[in-house]
């Protein structure tokens, strides 16, 4: 029985979870505008508090004693993956389920700008890897279902189709959706159409670009976190952002429950609850996993390796699922407001993260030898040496040009300059 109980449950969740998407997905700042767009389909629906009745004032005090984002993270050192980090990372099966597509994927990396549009030349990439230019575009057309949404598209038009391919619609909305992104610049001829005010809803979801939350300065303003961590006398203590969540209230007369009409949307009210509902106990799960697994941090010490993938496989989520569940999501706690997803460091093997590597790697070369110093290759070997992982030379590279080391031939000359100048 309790197997039954357990398993309906999963199946309801899930439900809610690919009907209501974009409400596990909203950060919490847009949360309130997103379920407006649910108010104005449903008559029965009213939207009460959230972050629109709160003044000024209680914003100050809220932050008056955090530090900013940006601020936090130069203070504690906290890594942020890189934008091609977190495209490199999605690499793998079953969407590129062979060494060829994989390839061409990397490949098809390296050519996406900050902004997260392709800019390469198809042909001259199929001659470079000695594919046909029809393999370059069935693996770019898979980026449509990489994290963010809209990636790898050539141009906007593109990265909206690939973003609304995340969306559970029903065909007649996923057409006229398709036909609004295809005549942009001519928007009055479809007006008059029907469910194009529904589409036009969901296009306006859209992120353009669609890496936006990887530019530059995107993210050092403040954000209002969904979850606080505090330190009380009896420990820590987890909550949610209460002031700042919108509620949704199921406004009804007696005397119209028998009628059709409004049974659909009184049910539809009642599943825009449930997604709610869910949002809070998904992010309220994520929270307790934080603590118990970053125990350490919260306690003033460093963070542990953790697998985006393990907290999903607990929760009995799809990683995507709780990818896009954490994305532009903040936790407030004493050490300041910190991106959730800055938890999940990328796991190189179990007990090592790259955030280890990369301290080994700044360790190594403050010790080097300046008459020669470590070539790529030989800090590779070092690696292997100490951790018992094996690593390319380029991803080395990459490592070392994030943490702004120069390659060995500069470094050498630098060292060199610094000896004629003393």
């Amino acid at each position: 029985m309790k197997l039954r109980i357990e398993k309906s449950a999963k199946l309801k969740l899930s439900s809610t979870l690919r009907s209501w998407l974009p409400i596990l997905q909203a950060d919490l700042e847009s949360l309130h505008d997103l379920l407006k767009e649910y108010k104005e389909k449903n008559p029965f629906i009213d939207i009460g508090s959230g972050f629109e009745k709160r003044d000024q004032r209680y914003i100050d005090n809220f932050y008056k004693n955090r530090k900013s984002v940006k601020d936090n993270i130069e203070a504690l050192n906290i890594y942020e993956k890189s934008f091609e980090e977190v495209l490199f990372e999605q690499i793998s099966p079953p969407l590129f389920p062979t060494q060829k597509s994989q390839k061409i994927a990397y490949k098809i990396i390296e050519y996406i700008n900050e902004k997260g549009y392709f800019v390469g030349d198809e042909e001259l990439l199929a001659k470079e890897l000695g594919v046909e230019v029809s393999d370059i575009n069935r693996v770019r057309k898979r980026f449509a279902h990489l994290d963010p949404v809209g990636v790898g598209a050539k141009d906007l038009r593109e990265s909206f189709l690939f973003q609304l391919e995340s969306f559970d619609l029903q065909d007649r909305v996923y057409k006229k959706a398709v036909e609004i992104i295809e005549n942009l610049d001519s928007l009055d001829k479809l007006k008059k159409d029907k469910d194009f005010k529904e589409a036009l809803s969901i296009v306006k979801r859209f992120k353009n670009p669609p890496a936006i939350e990887y530019m530059e300065d995107s993210g050092s303003f403040m954000k209002v976190p969904d979850i606080i961590i505090d330190m009380t006398k009896e420990g820590i203590e987890i909550k949610l952002n209460e002031n700042y969540y919108p509620s949704v209230i199921v406004d009804l007369e007696e005397g119209y429950e028998d009628n059709d009409f409004v049974k659909k949307k009184i049910n539809e009210a009642k599943n825009l609850i449930n997604a709610l509902s869910m949002r809070k106990e998904t992010l309220y799960k994520v929270a307790l996993m934080l603590v118990e697994y970053q125990y350490d941090f919260f306690m003033g010490g460093e963070k542990k390796p953790m697998k985006l993938a393990d907290l999903a496989k607990e929760l009995g989520y799809n990683a995507s699922t709780i990818s896009r569940a954490v994305s532009n999501k903040y936790l407030s706690c004493s050490r300041g407001i910190i991106p959730i997803k800055s938890f999940f460091t990328t796991a190189i093997e179990e007990d090592i993260s790259n955030d280890a590597i990369k301290n080994y790697i700044v360790e190594i070369i403050k010790k080097e030898d300046r008459s020669k110093p470590l070539s790529d290759a030989k800090i590779v070997v070092l690696i292997e040496e100490k951790f018992g992982v094996k690593l390319g030379r380029r991803t080395v590279a990459k490592y070392r040009q994030q943490l702004n080391i120069a390659g060995s031939s500069e470094r050498k000359r630098n060292y060199a300059l610094s000896l004629e100048s003393v």
